[in-house]
C-alpha cells in the first residue's frame, strides 16, 4: 500500500445467499489494488458486516453496523437473489436499510440483482415478493444491473467498478483531492470544510479534532467548536474533509476508535499558509470606483 494512499471503504450489502458473489466483489477489489493503488495512490476497502463487526449490546443490531461501519464507506455494493433479508424494525431488511441510509448520505450504490435459476420449491414466496419490492424501489432511484451467472457478475462488476471510480462525481471529488505533500502548494484542492477544520485545530491549545459518533449522526468538534450540519449530506461532507484532512497527512489518529485526530507538523505549516492567504486577501484595497 502506498504511504500516501487514499482509502475507499465500500460496503458489501446483501442477504446470506449469494454468498459467491460477495466472495467474488472481495477478490475483484484486491485485483485492483494490486494494479492501481500505487499508480493511482488509492485503495479500495471492502467492509462487510462479517468481517469488521463484533459482538455488541449497545443497541439496534443495525443501528450499530450503521454507525461503526456503513457511515465511513464511501461506496456500496448491494447484491441480491432470492430474498430480500430480515426486517430491521426500521426497514424491510438490513441490506435495504443500509442501502438507504447510504443513498440518503448522498453516497454512491451499485445495486445488481442475480437471474440465476433457481428451484421453485426453495423459495420463499413472500421474501421473493419484497425483494421485487424493493428492486421496484431501487428502478425509481436511477440505474440496476441484471446478471444471469457468477462469471457474468464479475466482468459487469469490474468493468462497472472502473467506471464509478472514474466518473461518479462523489468519488471523483475524493480521488482528486491531493495524496502527497499538500504544503507544497500554496492552494491545495482541500473542500472548505477540510480548511476549516485544519485552521480550528491549529489554532485550538492542543490541536485535536474529534469525531463524535451518536444516534442521531456525526458531530466533529476543534477549538471549542462544533462542525456537522443537521442533515445526513451536510454530515457526510464535514467527515469527507476529515478523511482529506487524514489521507493527507495533515492530522493523525490519536484515539483507538477513530475519535480523535491531532495536527501534524505538515497540517501546522498549510495552516499557517491558509491564514496569512486569507489576510493578504483581507487586506487588498477595492479598486477605485
Amino acid at each position: 500500500m502506498p504511504f500516501n494512499a487514499l482509502a475507499i471503504p465500500m460496503m458489501i450489502a446483501s442477504p446470506g445467499d449469494v454468498q459467491a458473489e460477495r466472495d467474488v466483489v472481495r477478490s475483484v477489489i484486491h485485483e485492483w489494488n494490486a494494479a492501481n493503488s500505487i499508480s493511482r495512490e488509492v485503495i479500495l476497502i471492502p467492509v462487510g458486516w462479517e468481517t469488521h463487526s463484533a459482538p455488541d449490546l449497545g443497541g439496534r443490531p443495525q443501528e450499530i453496523i450503521n454507525e461503526r461501519l456503513l457511515k465511513d464507506c464511501d461506496l456500496l455494493v448491494g447484491i441480491f437473489w432470492t430474498k430480500l433479508g430480515t426486517p430491521t424494525g426500521k426497514s424491510v431488511s438490513g441490506s435495504a436499510e443500509e442501502i438507504e441510509r447510504h443513498l440518503e448520505a448522498g453516497k454512491p450504490a451499485m445495486v445488481y440483482f442475480s437471474s440465476v435459476p433457481v428451484a421453485p420449491q426453495s423459495l420463499d414466496a413472500e421474501q421473493y415478493d419484497k425483494l421485487n419490492q424493493f428492486k421496484d424501489w431501487c428502478k425509481t432511484k436511477g440505474l440496476i444491473e441484471n446478471y444471469d451467472n457468477l462469471e457474468s457478475f464479475r466482468q459487469k462488476f469490474v468493468a462497472q467498478l472502473q467506471i464509478q471510480l472514474a466518473s461518479n462525481p462523489y468519488l471523483s471529488e475524493l480521488i482528486s483531492a491531493p495524496k502527497s505533500a499538500a504544503v507544497e502548494s500554496m492552494s491545495p484542492a482541500l473542500t472548505d470544510e477540510a480548511k476549516t477544520l485544519l485552521l480550528a485545530a491549529a489554532e485550538s491549545n492542543d490541536g485535536f479534532i474529534m469525531q463524535l459518533r451518536m444516534m442521531g449522526g456525526t458531530i466533529i468538534q476543534s477549538n471549542n467548536q462544533s462542525f456537522g450540519g443537521s442533515s445526513p449530506k451536510e454530515q457526510a461532507r464535514w467527515e469527507k474533509g476529515l478523511k482529506i484532512l487524514l489521507s493527507e497527512g495533515l492530522i493523525v489518529p490519536r484515539g483507538v476508535k477513530g475519535e480523535a485526530f491531532q495536527v501534524t507538523d505538515d497540517g501546522y505549516e498549510l495552516a499557517e499558509k491558509l491564514s496569512n492567504e486569507t489576510v493578504q486577501e483581507e487586506e487588498i484595497p477595492p479598486l477605485p470606483a
